[in-house]
């Protein structure tokens, strides 16, 4: 005879325990029901977050925490903006001086085989994991970047905080560089924010399926956004997307289903094991190309 497992009891409203509810206050993660439910940046907040009290029985109420547990600001896209700040003071440089950008972008190794690497991360260049992740040459392709960074990343950081929102989106570009530089041939450059983007994509995936939102449109754009990854003649890098949607993925699952008494050691020890992988590839790929 098959068990049946014991059913799971229904979230109810705080505020008005009568009520079930499948929705959360997106600062403290407590049940509200449809008249507890302010409007936010993303989800909804219940009255005690939005007015920044609360009760002496709730220390979570009186220190109100996003999802992710980090302390809530009153700016909650400062390191969106300083990201994409840094994106256009780059970009504007490297129109100014157009050579900067060879030394920014992402190459494995130059010249070509047999004669040795003098440029490259193969040659130690390591930096250009990372910047390349802020670089950019053509007016479309920031406009695009910096356009999803700005509609995905602001809910994303909302919803995480900022240490650990800047923490994903550093580790989603590193690693979406570090997928180009294993499959890509050593002398192919590629550059742009792409995958921090895809990071951020997956890390959105990962909320609205966390909060119980309908997850038909996220789906949809992260659809309509690989079909074009790889589509024949699209001269991207699918490597780079790649890489940024797994790594985003992983952090923002860790980040938003970490139980609170290990919360620090799960998202923390979640993202070691991502810079951890992206080291190790990257040491074996330099290994292969030197």
């Amino acid at each position: 005879m098959e068990q049946v497992p014991d059913a799971q009891p229904v979230p109810v409203c705080y505020r008005h325990p009568e009520r079930e509810t499948g929705v959360r206050c997106t600062r403290c993660d407590r049940p509200i029901c449809p008249d507890c439910m302010i409007s936010a940046s993303v989800g909804f907040q219940c009255p005690e977050c939005v007015r920044g009290a609360g009760s002496a029985s709730s220390a979570r109420a009186t220190a109100p925490r996003t999802i992710a547990g980090a302390t809530v600001v009153g700016d909650t896209r400062l390191i969106t903006k300083i990201l994409i700040g840094i994106n256009l003071a780059v970009f504007l440089a490297g129109r100014a001086r157009p050579e900067l950008i060879q030394d920014l972008w992402l190459i494995g190794a130059w010249p070509p085989a047999p004669f040795p690497a003098t440029q490259g991360v193969a040659d130690g260049e390591w930096y250009r994991l990372l910047t390349s992740a802020f670089t950019h040459e053509e007016f479309v392709h920031i406009g695009f970047n910096l356009l999803n960074l700005w509609l995905i990343g602001g809910h994303v950081e909302a919803a995480l905080g900022r240490a650990r929102y800047l923490t994903l989106c550093l580790l989603s570009g590193v690693a979406g560089s570090t997928v180009a530089y294993l499959l890509e041939p050593p002398t192919t450059a590629t550059l742009g924010a792409s995958g921090v983007v895809f990071g951020l994509f997956g890390a959105f995936a990962v909320l609205v399926r966390r909060q119980r939102y309908d997850m038909r449109p996220v789906m949809l754009m992260l659809a309509i956004s690989l079909l074009f990854t790889f589509s024949p003649g699209s001269g991207v890098s699918w490597q780079a997307h790649l890489g940024g949607l797994v790594a985003g993925t992983a952090i923002a699952y860790a980040m938003v289903h970490a139980p609170r008494e290990r919360r620090a050691l799960v998202q923390y020890g979640t993202c070691a094991l991502v810079f951890a992988v992206i080291l190790i590839a990257t040491l074996l790929r330099t290994a292969q190309l030197t």
